[in-house]
């Protein structure tokens, strides 16, 4: 028999670890947008620690969503009284704990309900987990695209923004129309530079609407960078299933993850902030280099091998990582390609990092899914794996395993795996994809057209050869083969 997940039936799990500070002690300090499983898997579990020592409970979380789809997750979690339950899981076991971090949740379109609460003083940090497509980032150049509707459209309106910056712009205007210093801006979200791309985004919508407004957010808002990173699946009926099995729990949402998870900070909180290092947290002064070795060899690693793995049919990560060819094809570019170029991060060993990802990318038990790892590729390729390929032309070293990475993304983007099974589209970009890798069939440097993938790479005679001679090659002896082939230094 199951207990339905809720406040009041707290005193009847005994299968996981509950809240040991009661929820009518909490009041909110921070307003974050996106409660997905990665939030709940991440900033809501270091926060529901510290609480259970006992401290800073006026830090507690109401979430807000902008898509109609985050009103599905918002009723799911109502009917739980926001409560989410954890399941951390490693080879040798799992673990549950209940987490009561969040105690409200505001309805997407309910837009002046949240331009009130982030007007309200005692929200002191507006925190992200929007995914990496949701900043309006151009993909060659990095850089915020003023131009995307969605931002003209908030420019146009700002006294009914559809955008997540045009809720923070509204909300910041009318706390300084009122005397009340602003919140810090803070984003959890898996790219470069969070913080300054935030501002960016915050700012550049400022400035379509009056410069000076701009030059107020950059001088008076904080947004400190950091690097996360967790694990984290999502959620299916086969999650729920062994939640009711494992644990008699039944929770409408509940997060599977691995037992790791990190996070550094750059301690810039003008408006304060939870005490977090005491559960964990790293707070540093410049947080770029712990970003740069996660993003190139955690996330880079993981389009490695998300490819070869979706067109051999591989269902899970760790089912690829038991796959002798994909685990040393991931083996090999890490070592030859991309850790030469990742700067030294501080009492880091770049290599030992990179085995601690062998592992956690060969959990059995976490259920991630190579699909996942395969997701929108067109915001994740720039990111991940385009810059490793900048930073071996320019320093004239060889990139045969990077380029084979970039050929076997085209080649998934066709749609078919190598049994000739569908891909279902996998990209907000998929059907510019799949006529792209349409033509590159027949002439492979048309794949690198896409000048705002592959900016100033597509120029470049040495990448366009290696990488047309990969996809041909991919495209003549299937995959496993291109993997032998590479593996003996044969490609």
């Amino acid at each position: 028999m199951t207990t339905r997940l809720s406040l009041a039936a707290l005193p009847a799990i005994e299968t996981a670890a509950t809240p040991r500070y009661r929820r009518e002690t909490l009041s909110p300090g921070i307003f974050h947008f996106g409660i997905g499983n990665f939030h709940r898997a991440h900033q809501a579990v270091y926060l529901d620690a510290l609480f259970n020592l006992g401290e800073d409970h006026d830090w507690a979380i109401i979430g807000a969503g902008v898509r109609d789809a985050d009103e599905v997750m918002r009723g799911k979690l109502r009917a739980q009284d926001w409560l989410t339950t954890v399941v951390e899981q490693e080879a040798d076991g799992s673990a549950a704990r209940v987490t009561g971090a969040m105690i409200d949740y505001l309805s997407p379109g309910d837009t002046e309900a949240i331009i009130d609460r982030l007007a309200d003083p005692n929200t002191r940090i507006v925190s992200l987990t929007i995914t990496e497509g949701g900043y309006y980032i151009d993909p060659a150049s990095q850089s915020f695209d003023p131009s995307h509707p969605d931002i003209v459209h908030d420019a146009a309106h700002s006294d009914a923004p559809g955008t997540v910056f045009g809720l923070i712009l509204a909300g910041l205007l009318r706390r300084r129309d009122a005397g009340i210093p602003a919140f810090t801006v803070m984003s959890c979200d898996n790219i470069p530079g969070n913080g300054a791309v935030t501002e960016n985004a915050v700012a550049g919508l400022a400035a379509l609407i009056d410069p000076a407004l701009a030059q107020w957010v950059r001088s008076t808002v904080s947004f400190p960078n950091g690097m996360v990173d967790r694990i984290t699946p999502a959620t299916s009926e086969r999650e729920r299933r062994i939640l009711a099995d494992a644990f008699a729990i039944d929770d409408a949402a509940p997060v599977f993850c691995e037992n790791f998870r990190q996070w550094v900070l750059e301690d810039d909180f003008p408006a304060g902030r939870p005490a977090l290092e005491k559960v964990g947290v790293q707070f540093v002064s410049d947080v770029a280099p712990y970003e740069h070795m996660k993003i190139r060899i955690l996330n880079g690693g993981h389009a490695t091998i998300a490819y070869p793995a979706g067109l051999l049919d591989i269902h899970f990560v760790h089912e690829a990582m038991e796959h002798p060819l994909i685990s040393a094809f991931l083996r090999k570019v890490e070592r030859e390609e991309i850790i030469p170029v990742v700067p030294p991060v501080p009492d880091t060993d770049l290599h030992d990092y990179f085995r601690l990802c062998e592992q956690r990318f060969a959990n059995p038990r976490i259920g991630d899914t190579v699909r996942r790892l395969a997701l929108d590729g067109s915001n994740r390729q720039p990111k991940f794996i385009v810059p490793s390929i900048a930073d071996r032309i320019e320093s004239g070293a060889g990139l045969t395993g990077l380029a084979l990475v970039s050929a076997f993304w085209c080649r998934y983007c066709h749609g078919t795996t190598d049994s000739g099974a569908t891909i279902e589209p996998n990209d907000p970009a998929w059907d510019r994809l799949t006529a792209q890798a349409e033509r590159a069939r027949k002439n492979p440097a048309a794949w690198l057209e896409m000048t705002d993938i592959y900016g100033a790479l597509s120029q470049d005679a040495g990448f366009i050869e290696t990488f047309s001679h990969a996809l041909a090659t991919i495209w003549t002896i299937g995959t496993a083969a291109t993997l032998e082939r590479y593996l003996a230094d044969a490609l």
